[in-house]
């Protein structure tokens, strides 16, 4: 890398570091829970999207593995191409039934349910 630039973005960080704007990585000692062990303490979590508190459930941990068990781990594919299994239009149907609606779509993030969602409005 040039060395001009090099010197130019360490003065950057360093600025940003004592102006308290440098982004520090939070290293977890437990489970993603509503208290957390980091930096030496245990903590509220107010900054997880674990709102339900699902991620350390038991009962969701175990059907986890028994899912895998049945399923593997991972699709290998995005869902149009190959990656829709029969366990995802399942549980789309029994949320359909739930919530009284025609149809329900399944996304592995929230980016893809915006993508899917503003694309089709908002595009050419």
């Amino acid at each position: 890398m040039n060395e001009h630039l090099q010197q130019e973005l360490k003065a950057f960080f360093t600025q940003m570091e004592q102006d308290g704007l440098l982004k520090k990585e939070r290293v977890l000692k437990s489970s993603q829970s509503s208290n957390i062990k980091v930096g030496g303490q245990e903590v509220l979590n107010f900054c997880a999207n674990n709102y339900l508190g699902l991620s350390d459930n038991k009962e969701v941990i175990q059907a986890a593995k028994d899912a895998m068990d049945q399923w593997g781990y991972g699709l290998s594919s995005v869902r149009f191409i190959c990656g829709t299994q029969e366990v995802h239009k399942e549980l789309e149907r029994r949320i359909s039934a739930f919530l009284r609606t025609d149809d329900t779509i399944l996304f592995s993030s929230c980016f893809d349910a915006n993508g899917a969602l503003f694309q089709p409005l908002l595009g050419e």
